[in-house]
């Protein structure tokens, strides 16, 4: 375990490896879940703010259930979400003509029509964040699926990079560069001790 200020992170975040293969993948961790991309409060604006923008990207089911049920749901287990098509895909997503599962927020990010990417839980995927009971402690976890996310794993293991410096710039956008750079550290320093510990 990794302790920074109140954060604890999973040694796995700096052990393991880790690089979205979308050509194997297709995008699929938007389709497959428990439920829709948890919002915090400030996302739930954002969404309300860029939802015309990003509609004529969205499928028409999608737009049927925004439209009828609103912006976001309300999870028992993950608070705020992002609505989903039945229990699958988000609805603010889309597949392009290689089948691949893209989100319209993003999209219009990448175009330059918006400041606002996406949801933090989404781009930190496959890090998740829960928290203590009293939200004084934040946990920060490696979980990929089993399944889905092999090829990922297989590709990071070639390519040798860390989750964490995969996840780079959503852990900035989260806990700013001071906090990735102490990580970043921590580390070097982890993997200069096993050296030493295999030598």
């Amino acid at each position: 375990m990794i302790i920074i200020d109140n954060i604890y992170i999973s040694n796995e975040v700096v052990e393991e490896q880790f690089v979205c293969d979308l050509q194997r993948c297709k995008g699929d961790c938007c389709v497959e879940g428990d439920a829709g991309a948890p919002l915090t409060e400030e996302e739930k604006k954002q969404v309300e703010k860029y939802y015309e923008k990003v509609k004529p990207l969205m499928t028409k089911e999608g737009i049927e259930i925004v439209e009828q049920s609103g912006y976001y749901t309300y999870d028992h287990e993950f608070g705020w979400v992002t609505p989903t098509i039945g229990s699958g895909m988000c609805v603010y997503g889309f597949r392009d003509e290689a089948g691949i599962f893209k989100c319209g927020f993003e999209t219009l990010y990448n175009e330059g029509k918006s400041d606002w990417k996406k949801p933090i839980s989404c781009h930190l995927f496959p890090i998740k964040i829960s928290h203590s009971e009293n939200l004084e402690i934040e946990y920060v976890n490696y979980e990929p699926r089993e399944t889905l996310c092999a090829p990922a794993c297989r590709l990071g293991q070639q390519l040798k990079v860390p989750v964490y410096q995969f996840l780079k710039e959503p852990l900035i956008r989260k806990y700013g560069e001071d906090f990735f750079e102490v990580l970043d550290q921590i580390a070097a320093q982890h993997f200069d001790r096993d050296k030493e510990k295999k030598n």
